[in-house]
């Protein structure tokens, strides 16, 4: 009787289809348990209120459909039947959130709806129907590459964006899988749908979804705690780690999450890149769309380490990793798995693959300090995410430098508010002086791993010299005695052979240039430097209490030479020879140092020789 094939998940077949033994299951149950004490799972009360909060949100976007379909004029039963529903996408529809954690939501509608529609009535409607106080820091960001309305409701942060379908009702069964239902749909749409019909085709993709979800857990912690997770600074965001994950899982499909875990440093730390990673075959569709390529469009050549969507229409969801951001993954891969490597033989433990980066404490000696500020912090919150978005241009800007070997992003900023009195103190505070910060306001660090963090810079002109906020630059306004920095850092390592002398200021103005050319760039609100910081002049503020921060190096008297000289004879010096000051002169004159020295051995071998005669040369 032949043994059955194998199903085969993805493009290729399975590697390796044995079932887990009991050493495999023991380190299953350890990673659980560590994941456990790193509070990656939140608890059952704080999950029963997300669902409380969805299903509100359910229930205001269907009542926002019906008010907008009778202000249209459309009869009631039919304004009823409109429908409307709210999606989920990203790491809560994978089912991988944890304490914390924003939600992505969607709202998609019928077709009569309008996104100016949206938000000029959600938000209110938002506000009346919600508990009183429950929505809080309600922020719409109309003009954002993926326009988008950030609150939080009932302390749980969330990220609504919008899509209508060519259709006249959404109801409540309806799902997204199918590629007809984009026809007729507006770019800006496409996008946002893309969120949801991504998600939902890993899972679909993945032998068993619980071994998923527990490597995933494992693999984002990892990479949040390595520095290495955040799309707007040349690094994976969390939809390319899930679909590297669902990779691994296809070619174990009976794994346990800790075998994937170490198989997944293993594989992907030797991939050949850039040889893309495919959750299945690349589909056509029926759009005129463009769909990843590098046969057809030049411009997908260039992606170094390329992860495809699995969804129409399939893009590249890595195309910001940089030369020195993609060795940097490699190496923290390298890494990893050595330390799975032994934990699974148990020399080490889980923690230790969880341990924090050293970027600040030991990564490097050289860095640049990219100080974004601005007059209020509403204007800030802007214009650092535009300068966030444009960080990657800078670091590949310095990957040209011939000294320079790795250009390396922090991938998160740091919010700190300073207070200061003049415009001097203003000027020391945009170059990096952190004298005037404010005591009683503690150090943020912006958070880039949200989804569309960093989609929310401006996308183009706004009209009639208006902010992204909506306000004109007339009206915007400003906190007196006060400055909002945010402060973004680039490692600097240089080659070994090198030079040690480093000129960037022609990428340096080149990035400031290009930040300063946004439409909306005013010069009395938004200032930007970058700043060269030697790694004992970092702030304090980006080290932890527990971590040893670097120290100027003592610089030592380099002996020349062992001989004996003036200094080191233990004898009586004669008079005589001390006062030769002339003699000496003209040797050193024209001999130089090295004559000086013979001199002074000379006298000193004559004076011990005759140490007992009154001897005058």
């Amino acid at each position: 009787m032949s043994s059955q094939t194998p199903r085969q998940w993805g493009v290729t077949p399975p590697i390796s289809a044995a079932l887990p033994t009991e050493p495999e299951f023991a380190a299953n149950n350890a990673l659980l348990e560590e994941l456990k004490r790193q509070n990656n799972f939140e608890s059952k009360a704080e999950s029963d209120r997300r669902v409380v909060v969805l299903h509100s949100l359910q229930k205001i976007t269907e009542e926002f459909v019906f008010q907008v379909s009778q202000q249209q004029g459309l009869p009631e039963l039919i304004a009823k039947a409109a429908g409307g529903k709210i999606f989920t996408y990203g790491s809560y529809r994978l089912g991988v959130y944890g304490p914390g954690s924003d939600i992505d939501t969607l709202v998609v509608v019928p077709k009569h709806v309008s996104r100016d529609e949206f938000f000029d009535h959600f938000p209110p409607l938002l506000t009346k129907r919600a508990p009183p106080g429950a929505i809080e820091e309600l922020t719409p960001v109309p003009d954002a590459f993926v326009p988008i309305i950030k609150f939080k409701y009932s302390g749980i942060s969330i990220d609504l964006i919008f899509a209508r379908l060519a259709v006249g009702q959404v109801p409540a069964e309806l799902t997204l899988n199918d590629n007809n239902l984009l026809r007729g749909v507006e770019e800006k749409c496409l996008r946002c749908l893309n969120g949801t019909r991504v998600t939902d085709e890993i899972l679909q993709l993945v032998p068993e979804q619980k071994v998923f979800r527990l490597a995933l857990r494992g693999v984002k912690l990892w990479a949040q705690r390595r520095a290495i997770y955040a799309n707007v600074m040349g690094f994976p965001g969390g939809v390319a780690w899930a679909m590297l994950v669902a990779r691994i899982c296809q070619l174990y499909p009976h794994a346990t999450s800790s075998v994937i875990i170490g198989k997944f440093f293993r594989i992907l730390g030797q991939w050949s890149w850039p040889q893309p990673v495919l959750l299945k075959p690349i589909e056509d569709g029926p759009l005129n769309v463009r769909v990843w390529n590098p046969k057809i469009y030049n411009g997908d050549r260039y992606h170094l380490m390329p992860i495809i969507t699995p969804a129409y229409p399939s893009m590249c969801a890595t195309h910001n990793i940089t030369m020195s951001t993609k060795e940097i993954i490699s190496n923290e891969m390298k890494r990893a798995a050595e330390i799975v490597d032994s934990i699974m033989v148990g020399q080490l433990q889980w923690k230790d693959l969880f341990s924090k980066h050293s970027f600040f404490t030991s990564g490097y000696k050289y860095y640049l300090s990219i100080v974004a500020a601005s007059r209020s912090r509403e204007t800030q919150l802007i214009w650092s995410g535009l300068v966030e978005s444009k960080i990657r241009l800078l670091v590949s800007s310095l990957e040209q430098v011939e000294a320079i070997h790795l250009a390396h992003p922090f991938n998160k900023g740091f919010d700190r508010v300073h207070h200061c009195r003049t415009e001097d103190e203003v000027e020391k505070i945009i170059n990096g002086d952190l004298q005037f910060q404010a005591k009683d306001v503690k150090t943020e660090k912006a958070d880039l791993t949200s989804s569309h963090e960093h989609e929310t810079a401006p996308s183009g002109g706004a009209e009639n010299g208006e902010n992204s906020n909506g306000t004109t630059k007339s009206e915007e306004k400003t906190d007196e005695n006060k400055i909002y920095t945010t402060t973004y850092y680039i490692g600097i390592e240089l080659e070994q052979d090198g030079t040690k002398q480093l000129d960037v200021s022609y990428q340096t103005r080149e990035f400031k240039d290009i930040c300063t050319a946004w439409q909306q760039y005013n010069p009395e609100m938004n200032t930007l430097n970058v700043v060269h910081t030697r790694n004992y002049d970092l702030p304090p503020d980006v080290f932890e209490s527990s971590e040893t921060r670097p120290v100027r190096a003592t610089r030592r008297v380099k002996v020349k030479s062992k001989k004996r000289n003036l200094a080191s004879v233990d004898l009586e010096v004669c008079p005589a020879f001390m006062a030769s000051k002339d003699r000496r002169y003209l040797v050193k004159q024209f001999l130089g140092g090295r004559g000086l020295e013979i001199l002074l051995l000379w006298e000193i071998a004559c004076w011990t020789q005759m140490s007992k005669t009154n001897y005058q040369i």
